[in-house]
């Protein structure tokens, strides 16, 4: 992209990261008691509670390379999920016809109910769909601070003049206004006068699950693919939440659909993360709901993008072979005594982009996988997405330069995550590999997302593998 001049904005962006300080405080205070069961909906607050005090904080309790080892950072990749968005049209149009439901038939006393009926306004519209709103801006303008803060021998404005510093994105635009909004922060940290753009758009790898033809036939398209969510949505714990919130609203039960219900959800969701309200909707679920609710959204992550078929992780064969080869180069570079060309990799996507890749990883497999009809046994479980993939969630991956050798830590969400089998917070690089050898190895993209339909599995089998 041209590079593009911007004081208004930088100026802009110095404001609003002024008035997010000063309002920390005052949200801290208005935040709902379902706020952690937002799922992909919630905000990345919820997951880093500190920030609500000083949202430029770093985490300062991060385990560091051994000190023996004689270590220093070289290399670092962020893969970023976008910040937080507007509701897509599929559900402004839900929400709608909740909306109109409530103020045509609801009854009742309650203030939050008359709130609803008087005061609130319908006012997300269709041309939202799915852009990034201002808050979505600020939490990548704050990554990068933060970030800047953490590694300042690798985010510097000398490595940023040099081209040292790479960003690229998907081509949705809440990502590319994402990864804008994060060279920003930047500027704004460093003082710099003027933003001079710079990204490449590359859906190869942000969004490689619309090319892999094993995941579109095999579970995007497949009705049989998403089974245990629908046998969920039918099932006693949501027709539960459904009756309670008939109940609340004084309609019969049969209008309160489980669309409806999750379009109520949404409407708190969205109310918070985006405008940082207590929005009346949220008087209509209390915990027991919020985690039906949660668990509703997770079954469907994890069957469509998590372990729940194994085409959902391989999908990311090119995103993973993407980061291991530019983790190598750097290592040859090390070894040669030369200096890496690319010191920080910024790379922009989604939730569908950091799910797969996650799963593929083997993070947040849990021992037995969520079904429609093991909720009650799921309390503890790790594959939450909200404390997962909120927005402007982040996988770090930072390459040390240490005396016994090269050394690669891994943080999601600015805290650190160990890989599976390997017992140190940053362990040797090359048990990092031996730990992978065989994706390494294999994880074709092609041959993964090639195979025909009529050769795979059924998918809905827990133990089968597309």
């Amino acid at each position: 992209m041209t590079p593009v001049r911007s004081k208004q904005r930088l100026l802009l962006t110095t404001f609003s990261l002024a008035l997010t300080r000063l309002s920390c405080c005052s949200v801290a205070s208005n935040i709902p008691a379902i706020a952690d069961y937002f799922g992909t909906k919630g905000r990345y607050e919820e997951v880093n509670p500190h920030l609500l005090d000083d949202i430029a904080s770093v985490n300062k309790s991060l385990p560091i390379p051994p000190p023996c080892d004689s270590c220093r950072p070289v290399h670092l990749t962020a893969i970023i999920r976008h910040g937080t968005r507007y509701p897509t049209v599929k559900n402004i149009r839900r929400m709608r016809r909740l909306y109109e439901l409530v103020v045509d038939q609801a009854s009742g006393s309650e203030k939050w109910l008359e709130e609803i009926r008087t005061s609130w306004k319908m006012w997300y519209t269709s041309d939202m769909d799915g852009k990034l709103v201002e808050k979505g801006r600020d939490d990548h303008r704050h990554l990068a601070v933060r970030l800047a803060k953490l590694f300042p021998s690798l985010l510097h404005v000398e490595n940023l003049r040099k081209h040292r510093i790479r960003f690229l994105t998907s081509s949705k635009h809440r990502c590319v206004d994402s990864v804008e909004a994060f060279q920003q922060g930047l500027h704004e940290h460093w003082g710099l006068g003027e933003v001079w753009y710079r990204h490449e758009v590359n859906d190869d790898l942000m969004r490689f699950f619309e090319h892999c033809r094993g995941f579109v036939e095999g579970v995007e398209n497949n009705k049989t693919a998403l089974v245990e969510v629908e046998r969920f949505k039918e099932g006693a714990e949501m027709q539960g939440v459904q009756r309670r919130m008939a109940q609340q609203l004084n309609v019969p039960q049969h209008r309160i659909t489980p669309d409806l219900v999750e379009a109520a959800f949404f409407l708190c969701s969205y109310e918070f993360s985006i405008r940082s309200l207590h929005s009346p909707w949220c008087h209509l679920f209390n915990k027991n709901d919020a985690k039906v609710l949660e668990y509703k959204s997770d079954l469907k992550q994890y069957w469509k993008r998590g372990h729940g078929h194994s085409i959902n992780g391989k999908s990311s064969c090119t995103l993973f072979h993407d980061l291991f080869t530019r983790l190598e180069l750097a290592v040859l570079q090390i070894r040669s005594g030369q200096e890496f060309p690319e010191a920080v990799t910024v790379q922009v996507g989604h939730a569908e982009t950091l799910l797969p890749l996650l799963s593929l990883l083997g993070l947040f497999k849990d021992q037995t996988p969520p079904t429609a009809d093991n909720y009650s046994m799921q309390n503890g479980r790790s594959f939450r997405t909200g404390q997962i993939v909120p927005y402007a969630a982040n996988m770090l991956f930072i390459l040390y330069d240490c005396q016994r050798g090269p050394r690669l830590q891994f943080l999601l969400n600015e805290s650190p995550v160990r890989f599976p089998g390997l017992d140190e917070d940053t362990p040797l690089f090359r048990d990092v590999r031996q730990t992978y050898r065989e994706l390494l190895d294999g994880c074709d993209f092609q041959k993964e997302c090639e195979v025909p339909a009529s050769e795979r599995p059924r998918v809905h089998d827990h133990n089968a593998e597309l």
